[in-house]
């Protein structure tokens, strides 16, 4: 019959390992310098769907300015227009309605390009992440930011995702996307770091 000691013995060569690979992993997270872990530029595009944004923007605008001024109710008894609403409720729901999908369109080419990540840069000893976005409307190379690794978490592997990888910041408003187009410039580096899901 073996002793306790001898029956446990096989572990400690496995929990060794365990540790060995631990530690590589810990070292391999924790770069000397900065490292680029992502890239992916689309100012370009950017720019042209804030163009078409503003565009759309300023015909809702100019739309809501014509229903404001221009539709409004018969002060006398005359021919039925069916065009001329009959009481300021109508006009003033268009109206309102306009301003509302503008506006809608116009955050919208504002929003999108805040969220879109330009790069991803972890720094030096592997504890905090610079992250960069587009600009409102495509216009400027927009905010760049720097948190610490443990405030983001990868809500899905990139594998897994067909268009984007989904970011959550700790502190911060929606996801940040990662283009799949865009450029991994190392994958594992990437897996272990920010493409990790922690609990925020």
């Amino acid at each position: 019959r073996l002793s306790p000691t001898r029956k446990w013995a096989w572990l400690v060569p496995k929990m060794a390992a365990a540790r060995a690979a631990a530690a590589t992993l810990e070292a391999a997270a924790a770069p000397p310098r900065d490292v680029v872990l992502f890239r992916h530029d689309r100012s370009r595009f950017f720019r042209l769907a804030g163009f078409f944004c503003a565009g759309q923007g300023i015909f809702w605008a100019y739309l809501a300015h014509f229903a404001f001024t221009a539709l409004r109710p018969a002060s006398g008894p005359g021919p039925d227009d069916p065009l001329r609403p009959r009481d300021h409720k109508w006009r003033l729901g268009f109206t309102a309605s306009c301003v509302t999908l503008g506006s809608l369109i116009v955050a919208a080419g504002c929003l999108f390009p805040l969220r879109a990540v330009r790069r991803v840069t972890l720094l030096r000893g592997g504890s905090e992440v610079t992250i960069s976005t587009h600009g409102p409307l495509g216009l400027g190379r927009g905010p760049t930011f720097t948190v610490p690794l443990r405030h983001i978490s990868c809500r899905a592997h990139r594998s897994e995702v067909p268009a984007a990888i989904p970011l959550k910041v700790k502190g911060r408003p929606f996801f940040f996307l990662l283009d799949k187009e865009g450029q991994l410039c190392n994958p594992r580096l990437f897996d272990l770091t920010v493409g990790a899901y922690r609990k925020l």
